[in-house]
């Protein structure tokens, strides 16, 4: 059988990222290269950063780096920890694990809450541990653990960090304009994100807020950082320290167009109709969710169980070449027991409902 007709020739991704990428800015790329330090590019990358504080939702500065999401991360961490600084990592999933990496990489004394994969992060036991240690510097989670499909309680985290001399930093990679948030009411000090997920851009630009508290902590501190020393970025907005990608800049101007046409609380709202689409169906298809309650799941990933014995790859094998889709599998000891199902960008809920029906003949043929 061919969905040919229904769903296009090109392959639908329906991973967390990256996602499908609109003509529209496909074509917005395509565009003649400016001079990075010319006036008329350098304006174009100035007015987008002031843009993009409207998706943030933040009246702090908002800067744009050269790399994945995980290149803001990263920047995030080497700007502020110093050799022996205590960061608490709340972690739930591979991307707030990830977190933990980093800080470890750069030899801060890391105190990891771990919390059950599918599980949302325990407040009380933050309000604890912060208690127990007051001289915690960093506290990092992930708003949107793309790993798990749930979301994470970071208004309640940051009211609690806000009475602290601790920063709270933010993983918004998979979720920033696709679900409600708001940097500046929940008490965010480095809010991180990306491209390649709600934007629906290629990879390559990775996003950051930084507010008035955190930059007191960076300018104390000894950056470890060189190409990522946000001290740099900072001295004159409107030429990026190196060269970055003119194209993406374009992209992400025609991806701010379209952000703004439709509205940015009209695209939450669309992404939790999809949200909605994708739970049901699938728990109409007979798999079970794998966050442990409908309230903390994902409105832009969804992740579901799978039956022992089902065969993951060749699952996701089947839906691409039978019916060119592609399906994230789970990460870490996730693996072959779960499959997620992205519907951030500009998804459709066509996009979404051919998925559930693709995944049901995909079933019949396993």
């Amino acid at each position: 059988m061919s969905l040919g007709v229904f769903m296009g020739e090109d392959l639908l991704l329906m991973i967390p990222g990256p996602t499908v990428v609109p003509s529209r800015i496909t074509r917005a790329m395509s565009a003649p290269i400016l001079p990075h330090r010319g006036k008329e590019f350098s304006q174009m990358f100035l007015d987008q950063m002031e843009r993009l504080k409207m998706v943030f939702r933040t009246k702090n500065e908002v800067y744009v780096l050269c790399g994945s999401g995980t290149a803001a991360m990263e920047a995030s961490i080497s700007n502020s920890v110093t050799e022996g600084d205590k960061v608490l990592c709340l972690i739930n999933g591979k991307f707030s694990e990830r977190f933990a990496e980093i800080a470890e990489s750069f030899k801060a004394n890391v105190i990891k809450l771990e919390f059950e994969w599918g599980d949302q992060v325990d407040v009380g036991v933050v309000r604890r541990t912060l208690y127990d240690n007051p001289d915690i510097k960093v506290v990092t989670m992930v708003f949107n653990e793309t790993s798990t499909g749930v979301r994470n309680p970071v208004e309640e985290v940051g009211e609690l960090v806000s009475d602290t001399e601790a920063i709270l930093v933010v993983d918004t990679i998979s979720a920033l304009g696709g679900d409600v948030f708001e940097t500046d009411l929940w008490n965010v000090d480095i809010c991180v994100s990306g491209s390649q997920k709600c934007f629906a851009l290629p990879p390559g630009l990775a996003f950051i807020s930084v507010s008035d508290k955190a930059w007191r902590v960076i300018e104390g501190n000894d950056s470890m950082a060189y190409y990522l020393d946000l001290k740099n970025y900072r001295k004159d907005k409107a030429h990026a320290p190196y060269t970055p990608p003119v194209t993406l800049v374009y992209g992400l101007r025609e991806s701010l167009d379209m952000l703004d046409e439709e509205g940015l609380e009209n695209r939450w709202e669309r992404h939790k109709e999809l949200a909605n689409i994708a739970r049901e169906g699938l728990t109409e298809l007979g798999f079970e969710l794998l966050p442990l309650s409908e309230e903390i799941c994902s409105n832009t990933v969804t992740a579901v169980k799978v039956p022992e014995g089902f065969d993951v790859s060749q699952f996701k094998r089947i839906l691409r070449e039978r019916y060119n889709i592609e399906i994230a599998g789970g990460q870490s000891h996730l693996t072959n027991k779960i499959f997620r199902v992205g519907h951030m960008g500009v998804i459709t809920e066509r996009d979404l409902y051919a998925t559930l029906v693709c995944i049901e003949l995909a079933m019949e043929e396993m």
